[in-house]
Order: structure tokens, then sequence, then C-alpha cells
């Protein structure tokens, strides 16, 4: 059997392979793409192999059996084609051609999931004798790997062994690897605050590699949701688009593309709905509206604007007010809000803490949001969550039901004080017990002494729409009451003592005629 510690020693002698010649931020793609494949064949070795056996050798009837499966895959795609051929001068090129042909056979589910690498590449390989070798050391890694799903001990052993190793490559990428991976405690955190249900869309409009799309599509143990999401890097999507394949998610929509000003999530002209939004888009982003600026038209004086303003968005999501240029935020927000299911719809999204408390045209969104009763809860969480930045988030949690429940509070947690995580080397952690008492918390929207507080609307006003937590949660720790008589009796005894010891050691000095 093969065990997700047999797959994971697999993928790190693979990276050795590449130390030192590429930066992992490129080799990452070139190692699970090939462990993709190697799935992909050995899934097509056991199903063909089974065929055969149940029809006797008939090769007709074991061709037309192939073609019902997942997937196709020819012989020139197989890894075992690319193994027997590792040695030979044009290899980089024998790999392009089979992704190639894997997307072309698979076009439905995996077009241009390869598009963005090149097994060819001078640039990242070096000259034709340094990439052979690592082409052949890479294939030679994979070659004792048995990804057939009759040796693997369970069927998320494969997805579960890629996504670790995506975690581990955003934790080598530093501040980079941010973009492309949330912590898998803050995606189950944020997957249990949604509570997805049967037949809900699920929708994560910066998706990253989709692990925040999978926790939360894993809350339906019949798997009977529809997923959703929207990458603008081309080769983050392309892991993405990966990841769900190999968590047997095949039916995923990933789009490639800016959300903000190109959303491709579309319905008869306007703005899909989804009853389930989750989200960890990029923290701050900076000219978010380049997009929306160099798609608008000329005016009357042939010029562009240069500034963004509501009327540039064929969709209206910013007629509560446009977020400024250098903190893209809310321009996130907003899109979700206006892609959430007007009846049923719930939203989780991982936001910097300057959202809280912000002015200017985040202030009059913010009141706007309150204004329409939208925000449920304000959840701080510890610092140094996340890859490459130490700072705090929060989470903040919408609803479009509020009116319909009668619901006229916000629920603030401060989940950041010590003892509410575990303290990492690098990196800090929140554990099953720390996520389970902010869901619980959140359920039953209670004030809590230093940890919650249930606010009301007219309390938001009163602090002019801020949010920021400590304005509700009072996490203030007296310090025990000084003693001023025992302090003043103690430095009286000090000063005794140094008196004895300054007279002590003036007859010292006197005895040496100093």
């Amino acid at each position: 059997m093969t065990t997700r510690n047999d797959i994971e020693r697999v993928l790190w002698k693979a990276c050795d392979s590449f130390r030192g010649k590429i930066d992992s931020s490129r080799y990452k793609d070139y190692i699970l793409s090939m462990l993709f494949v190697k799935y992909l064949s050995d899934v097509t070795l056991e199903r063909r192999a089974l065929y055969m056996e149940q029809y006797d050798g008939d090769e007709r009837r074991v061709e037309r059996a192939m073609s019902r499966e997942r997937f196709s895959l020819d012989r020139e795609s197989t890894f075992d084609y690319l193994y027997e051929n590792r040695t030979d001068t044009e290899i980089g090129q024998k790999i392009n051609v089979a992704l190639s042909h894997i997307e072309d056979h698979n076009s439905g589910k995996l077009r241009n999931v390869f598009r963005a690498i090149d097994f060819n590449s001078q640039v990242d390989f070096g000259d034709v004798k340094e990439k052979n070798a690592t082409l052949r050391n890479l294939l030679e890694d994979f070659h004792d790997l048995d990804l057939r799903p009759g040796q693997l001990g369970s069927a998320d052993i494969i997805g579960d062994a890629y996504e670790y190793m995506i975690a581990n490559f955003a934790s080598d990428a530093g501040k980079k690897g941010g973009e492309f991976f949330t912590p898998s405690q803050v995606s189950e955190l944020v997957a249990s605050l949604v509570k997805p249900q049967e037949n809900d869309r699920i929708y994560d409009p910066t998706c990253g590699s989709g692990g925040l799309l999978l926790k939360a599509y894993k809350k339906v143990p019949s798997g009977k949701v529809a997923v959703y999401g929207q990458e603008l890097n081309a080769q983050t999507w392309a892991l993405c688009t990966m990841n769900m394949f190999l968590h047997g998610v095949d039916d995923a929509r990933i789009w490639q593309g800016d959300t903000l000003s190109n959303p491709q999530n579309l319905e008869d002209d306007k703005l899909m709905k989804f009853q389930v939004v989750v989200a960890n888009p990029p923290f701050s982003l900076d000219k978010w509206d380049s997009g929306f600026l160099s798609n608008a038209v000329l005016d009357s004086k042939g010029k562009k604007p240069e500034k963004m303003n509501a009327s540039l968005d064929p969709w209206g999501r910013f007629d509560w007010g446009v977020p400024p240029s250098s903190k893209g935020d809310y321009a996130f927000v907003l899109h979700m809000l206006n892609s959430l299911d007007r009846s049923h719809g719930r939203m989780a999204v991982v936001l910097p803490h300057g959202v809280l408390f912000r002015g200017a045209s985040e202030g009059k969104i913010r009141s706007q949001i309150v204004e329409h009763n939208l925000l449920d809860a304000v959840i701080g969480l510890p610092a140094n969550l996340f890859y490459g930045t130490g700072i705090p988030a929060c989470i903040l949690v919408f609803r479009k039901d509020r009116i319909s429940r009668g619901v006229d509070n916000v629920l603030f947690i401060d989940a950041s004080a010590e003892g509410n995580f575990e303290k990492g080397k690098n990196q800090n952690l929140l554990r099953d017990t720390d996520i389970q008492k902010i869901v619980d918390t959140y359920k039953k929207r209670e004030t809590t002494p230093k940890y919650s507080y249930r606010a009301t609307l007219d309390e938001i006003r009163e602090n002019a729409y801020n949010l920021n937590i400590p304005r509700y949660v009072d996490t203030f720790e007296e310090e025990a009451p000084v003693d001023i008589q025992a302090v003043k009796k103690n430095i009286a005894d000090i000063e005794a003592e140094l008196a004895q010891v300054q007279e002590q050691m003036k007859k010292y000095l006197d005895e040496l005629g100093l």
C-alpha cells in the first residue's frame, strides 16, 4: 500500500533534484504537474487492467469502457512512456507534448491547465545537458511511486499530499506564499462559520490553489454542492484546477482572470448569486482599479479617466462608495456582497484589521454595510498565522437573511490573546479547540468576558461605524494593587543594608591606607 508519507517522501526527493538550480516558486509547478501526470497514468493503468480482465482481453470493448472514464490518456501521455524516454535528448519537448495531449483529450476538465509551464524552458533549466539531467532525475524520482487507487489507503491521500506540498511551498515562498495558499486551520474556521448545505453554490473570488474552496466543499459529506472560483495568476489557477481534480471535484468551475475588472461569475448578463462565499483576498491590494482604468472609454476630450469611479463598473458594485486605489479590501467585499444570494447568502472573508477603522470612502462603505444589516460578526485572529506576514487578520462574517431572522446586533470576538492559539517557531497555529471555541461562540452569539461582545447597531452608530474590536471587547487586565507601605519598608531595608555594606567597605579601605 502507498501511504501519504510515501508520496511526501518522493515529493521531497523531487525537490532535491531542483534545489540550487531553480527557485522553489517555480519548481513547485514542475513537481506538482509531474505528480498529476503520474496519478493520471497509474489510474489509467489500473482501470485498463481491470477491463482487460473483465472483457477477456477484448481490446474493442476495453477501449469503449475506457472512453467512459473520468479522463482519457493516450500512450504518449503516460508517465511510463516518458520514463522510457527519460534519456532522450528531446525529453523536455516530449513532456510538453504529453501535457498538451492531456489537455486536448480532456478539454472539458483540464483545458489550458499546463499552459503556464514549459518543461523545455532554457530560462528555468539552463542548457540542454543540464535540463535533460534534471528531467531524468525527476522522472526517476517518481518512477517507483505507485498511485493506483487500489494501492492507496484512502481516496483523499493523493489530494491531501498535493495540498501538503502546496502548503510547504507557500511556507518556503514567504510573502508570495500567501498569494496562493491559506493556512489549513484558517480555511477550516472560515468554512465552519458559513456552514455549507446540500445544493448550495460555493464561491471563492480569489481562490488561489483552492484549499479554502475544498474545505467548504468537504463540509457537505454527500458532495452535492456546486463549486466556483476565480484566480488571477495563471500558474496558481492551474494548481487549483489540478487540486480540484485530485480531490474528485471534477465539475468545479474555476475561471482565470481579474475578479474585479473582469468577473467571470456571470449568468443571464448579471453576476451569479451564491449561497456561500468564502475568501482570503490579497491584503490591501494596491492599484486594484487598474483594470477598470485601462479598459475605460475615452471622454469627450479623448482622455481616459485618471481615477476610478462607480460608473466604470458595469455591474454596479461600487454604488456605496469606491475604495481607495491603494487599498482593494472593500472592492473585493463589495464584489462578494453583490454575488451573495439575497435569501440565504452566507459569507466569511479574511481581511486585515485596517478595514475595521480606516476612514474616508472605506468608512462610508462600512456604514452602508452596517445600515443594510449585512454584517453578522467580526472575529479577531492571532498574529502571525499567515505566510509572509506577521500582522494579525480578522474574519468578517456576513448574512443576507439577518432582517428576516430578526437579528439586529453584531457579534465581536477577540481570539487573538494568548491561550487562544499555539505559538510556533515561525508561525502560530489555531488548534482544533481554538477553532471550536470561535465557532461555538459565534453560534450562541453570547457575550463572554474578555472574549466576545454582542453589540447593538446603535452602539456601532455611536462609535461612528468604527468596528475596531477593542472598542467592544474589553480585554484589559487589572494589575494587582500595590501595597505602598510594603514597598516603603522594602526600600528602607535595602537602604539600611546598603549603608552596612558601605561602612564595611570603608573599614577595608582604611586598613589598606586608601
